[in-house]
């Protein structure tokens, strides 16, 4: 009676052992064909995706300004200046020196928006080749200094035009009389100039920084020829530079 017992209790195990082992292996995956037809959907299934935005405020995306930021003004105060280009002449003297390399810088203050008030310095280089032979011509430069007033009108909020006059002096730096031998003994000595400019401003987005062109003339009596008379002593200047308000 025992050994029938036990023998059933042994089959039983082994019953149970075969089933959970069954249960523990993996199902193998069908081995596909050639010809076997895999169909794809690209439809999501109900109930797994999200229903979409209905207004702005449920949105994730940062909402757009209304418009743009205003432009900032333009800074008023100590303005800087600074232009490079050439200096030239229209009376006589244009026999004597060829138009040269011009270098004028300006310090001034806004009084006003529209109204400025500076000081200012050049220096000029050219030689004496139009009067001379090669062998013989001599480099000099010219420099001055004066002040003076502008009038700035803006035709946008970027772009302006302005007037300047200016009073000053000017001499050429040469050892003694080596133009006073050519009929122009007065421009080794500094005398009056008076002039004017006209200019145009641009604007960078930074409003302390704006590109400048400019030109001008003036009457410089110290470049007069001496002898003969009639001679109207006139300087033109051209030229692009930079200007910065602090």
């Amino acid at each position: 009676m025992r050994s029938a017992l036990a023998l059933s209790g042994f089959a039983v195990l082994l019953v149970c052992a075969d089933a959970s082992a069954q249960q523990q292996q993996p199902q193998q995956q069908p081995e596909l064909t050639p010809e076997t037809k895999i169909d794809f959907s690209t439809k999501a299934e109900p109930g797994l995706t999200q229903p979409a935005a209905t207004s702005a405020s449920e949105s994730t995306l940062p909402e757009p300004p209304a418009e743009a930021p205003p432009v900032r003004p333009r800074h008023k105060g100590v303005v800087l200046e600074t232009t490079a280009g050439a200096l030239g002449f229209a009376g006589n003297f244009r026999h004597v020196a060829p138009p040269g390399f011009w270098l004028h810088t300006q310090l001034g203050y806004e009084v006003l928006r529209w109204l400025m008030v500076y000081g200012s310095a050049e220096l000029a280089l050219t030689d004496t080749s139009e009067a001379a032979d090669p062998s013989h011509s001599m480099a000099f430069p010219i420099w001055g200094f004066g002040g003076g007033a502008r009038v700035t009108v803006h035709a946008t909020d970027r772009v302006a035009f302005f007037v300047q006059g200016d009073i000053g002096a000017l001499t050429a730096y040469v050892p003694h009389e080596s133009l006073a031998i050519l009929g122009y003994p007065n421009a080794e000595s500094p005398h009056l100039a008076i002039g004017g400019r006209l200019g145009v401003e641009w604007y960078q987005i930074d409003r302390h920084i704006a590109l400048v062109a400019q030109g001008g003339a003036r009457d410089a009596q110290g470049f007069s020829r001496s002898i003969g008379g009639g001679d109207t002593p006139i300087l033109w200047d051209a030229a692009l530079g930079l200007r910065y308000t602090f």
